[in-house]
């Protein structure tokens, strides 16, 4: 079913989705905003750019955006997955505990922020280009993957990666020359093993934007986790 949301404000378009049964393609997006907020059970195509918090709440939906998307996307969600055949705005995937966010293009601000697992749900970010700074602050949990394609020779994060972090996983494709990360993480070069369980992610991902994932995953990768629990004991306690 089609819905042109040309004119809808973002309750009727809302109200039109949970209407159009389990598949609608919206076209006309003009940046509404919680577009299928709290929604399961749909597969969900958009034509524009949708507005803020797009898939807040997300209960296991398939959503397709075939442009750009503005902020918070995927705020809280608990499961489904988001694709994102541009690029996206800041804190995409605040506070998320389930499901899969995957970006063709770069991210904003704060991506990944207080990303956390929730029993057996681990939330995952994949942003193809490049993510601006504070990416996964205070992340507790999930997987956070940036392949730093496009990127024009900069730094694939932006400053402060991983400020708080005290949970969960960064991949860095490259060996994070130039990137400078705060104290209370560890860094290391991604062994076999760790490409294994990193590589169902970056397969997927290539499989939606038709990339070569033998490629991407031959690759030289830096895993990124915290050095403690609590990584700010100590800066007030010894260790």
């Amino acid at each position: 079913m089609f819905i042109d949301a040309e004119k809808l404000d973002y309750r009727s378009l809302n109200e039109a989705i949970r209407a159009a049964g389990d598949t609608c393609h919206i076209t006309g997006c003009l940046g509404q905003r919680f577009i299928a907020a709290g929604m399961s059970g749909k597969k969900i195509e958009i034509d524009g750019i949708p507005g803020n918090a797009l898939g807040a709440y997300l209960g296991g939906c398939e959503i397709t955006i075939h442009g750009n998307a503005q902020d918070a996307v995927g705020d809280t969600m608990n499961d489904g997955t988001i694709v994102v055949s541009g690029s996206i705005g800041d804190a995409a995937g605040y506070a998320m505990r389930g499901g899969a966010i995957y970006i063709k293009g770069n991210a904003g601000y704060r991506a990944g922020i207080h990303m956390k697992e929730y029993k057996e749900k681990k939330p995952v970010i994949v942003i193809g280009g490049r993510a601006g700074s504070f990416l996964g602050e205070y992340q507790a949990g999930g997987v956070i993957v940036v392949l730093g394609l496009h990127t024009d020779s900069r730094p694939i994060v932006g400053n402060f990666p991983a400020t708080g972090m005290h949970g969960g996983k960064m991949i860095l494709r490259g060996r994070a020359d130039g990137i400078v990360f705060p104290p209370q993480v560890n860094l290391r070069t991604a062994t076999e093993s760790d490409k294994a369980e990193f590589a169902p992610y970056i397969r997927t991902y290539a499989s939606y934007f038709d990339l070569d994932a033998d490629a991407l995953l031959a690759d030289t990768y830096t895993v990124v986790t915290p050095d403690s629990k609590n990584p700010y004991r100590q800066m007030y306690a010894a260790n």
